[in-house]
């Protein structure tokens, strides 16, 4: 599995085990917050615009921050960046347990969005030092690493959550710190990455993504992944107010249906991804989990009863899991 790196040496399997580890302690420390922060809005008298205004906005400060992290990962390399970029969230998660008015959470949230670029660059490192045969099952790693992350986050979350609001967040700070005191031990910089000349500012940055997004070949993979993401990301703003509305779900009760999508994830990604990409062409996987995508956000949003809506998660992680890995792969080899 370590493949080989673009100097076609063997790429060490001591780096891509840290990679692993790195990614699933920021992903660990990312999903501890991500099922209590609408609670914790409300908890400040945040409506639900409010509470959608306070999800998107980390989404879109990482708009900003993650291609200008990206390019400096190019020219600096992959592992100063990312280790500016855990110590940035960690500082986000600092002022979050520290924040105390709805303002201070949107400013909290912006900078954890603004440096929340890593496990892209995690993903650059993974397409440095492994061969296009076998890059979609080192990115499946990766996501199971995200999936792992997301079972075990969640569950301290609901654990956490108990003793106050801010807990889990000062949890999170403390991981992110684990996490860059892990890189900056462990993780090797790659033997090889590209290089794009003079770094630009976030101006160069959007006309570059324009012009990928007229690529003959790039193009309409990143049409598709915002298409997909963007369902995506309103079912994970959604469910915890669908959950407070229509089901009267705790902030527990959220957390731990999290760490059971979690587990799906892995499952997909850690053991079926490998199966499915060497038995199945790739574009037609992604077609594919495009379309039980739309068919598991259908069943969620009519379910009438909790179990219902539980039994449509599976397809959703399914979905999700292969959609993902397999875009970034296809991504790697077309670029």
């Amino acid at each position: 599995m370590a493949g080989r790196d673009l100097t076609g040496r063997d790429a060490p399997w001591s780096g891509l085990a840290a990679l692993y580890i790195v990614v699933f302690i920021d992903l660990l420390g990312f999903s501890m917050i991500i099922p209590l922060l609408p609670y914790y809005a409300r908890s400040y008298g945040a409506s639900d615009t409010q509470t959608g205004l306070l999800m998107a906005s980390y989404a879109a400060a990482q708009f900003i921050g993650a291609p200008l992290i990206g390019r400096f990962s190019d020219r600096f390399g992959r592992r100063p960046l990312i280790l500016v970029s855990l110590a940035g969230t960690c500082a986000s998660f600092v002022f979050l347990g520290m924040a105390r008015s709805l303002e201070a959470l949107f400013a909290a949230r912006i900078l954890c969005g603004l440096f929340g670029g890593n496990i892209s660059v995690a993903q650059a490192y993974i397409a440095d030092v492994t061969a296009p045969r076998q890059r979609s099952k080192a990115l499946g790693f990766i996501g199971a690493a995200v999936g792992l992350g997301f079972i075990i986050g969640p569950a301290a979350s609901a654990l956490l959550s108990r003793q106050g609001a801010g807990e889990p967040a000062y949890a999170a700070a403390l991981l992110s710190f684990a996490d860059l005191a892990a890189v900056w031990f462990w993780l090797p910089e790659p033997a090889a990455h590209p290089h794009h000349g003079p770094l630009r500012g976030p101006t160069a940055a959007a006309t570059a993504l324009l012009s990928a997004l007229r690529r003959p070949l790039v193009g309409p993979l990143l049409w598709t992944r915002l298409g997909f993401f963007i369902p995506f990301a309103m079912f994970q703003t959604i469910f915890p107010l669908a959950a407070i509305h229509r089901f009267g779900i705790t902030a527990q009760t959220t957390a731990w249906i999290f760490v059971y999508i979690g587990v799906v994830i892995v499952l997909v990604q850690g053991v079926a991804i490998g199966r499915l990409t060497a038995r199945f062409d790739e574009r037609r996987l992604l077609i594919w989990s495009v379309g039980l995508m739309s068919a598991s956000l259908l069943w969620w949003s009519a379910s009438p009863t909790l179990a219902l809506m539980l039994a449509g998660f599976v397809p959703l992680g399914l979905a999700g899991g292969t959609f993902n890995t397999v875009n970034n792969s296809l991504l790697t080899k077309v670029v």
